[in-house]
């Protein structure tokens, strides 16, 4: 079974997949495929430049993941202009992940923004949008050292939550506190796991 965990930025999407991870399921944690696909391919950092400036590489070569989200997330041409070259790489290590975690677990969780911009809402058994407030989910974004300006920027950049809604299967605020979350997962899991098995 595949179960989809999505949101907006801040809304504490990671936190609830570490809880499925709880439960028993596999992670498969998006944003980290990105980075390391951006990190093992030399070609994808020359074109990330290239489309970017060189600005977005440290001295070794490395990127700059704060300046290239500052560049990327500034408008919509240019976050269009990161998917098409970082996409492809990530969503085909994403599908190789998943094929092989279903053959070992029972449950597979993909923690990932973009899920439904992938259209992955599709292959998924269950999709959970996690959401929170503007203002808990901005308080968040600057908890995690991320500037108020480029909080807001990434927030705008996203899907409207009515988009979220509209292709969810449960949807959870989460405005409260961790253990909150945890029983409303706990809840969903017991419905969609522990039922069925």
């Amino acid at each position: 079974m595949y179960i989809g965990v999505t949101g907006q930025i801040g809304s504490g999407k990671t936190t609830a997949a570490k809880m499925l991870a709880s439960f028993g399921a596999a992670v498969i944690d998006a944003d980290r495929i990105g980075r390391e696909v951006v990190d093992k391919s030399a070609p994808l950092r020359k074109k990330l430049a290239r489309q970017f400036g060189q600005e977005i590489l440290t001295a070794p070569g490395k990127l700059s993941r704060k300046k290239l989200a500052q560049l990327a997330f500034a408008n919509d041409t240019a976050k269009k202009q990161l998917n098409r070259l970082v996409h492809p790489f990530l969503l085909k290590e994403l599908k190789r992940q998943m094929k092989r975690l279903s053959r070992q677990h029972q449950v597979v969780v993909i923690d990932a923004a973009l899920l439904l911009d992938w259209e992955f809402d599709s292959l998924m058994d269950l999709v959970i949008v996690i959401h929170a407030s503007k203002e808990i989910r901005l308080r968040r974004l600057l908890e995690r050292g991320i500037s108020r300006k480029d909080a807001l920027a990434r927030q705008k950049a996203q899907l409207l939550l009515s988009e979220f809604r509209r292709r969810a299967d449960r949807v959870i605020l989460n405005n409260g506190t961790v253990e909150q979350l945890k029983s409303r997962l706990q809840r969903i899991w017991t419905e969609y796991i522990v039922k069925k098995r």
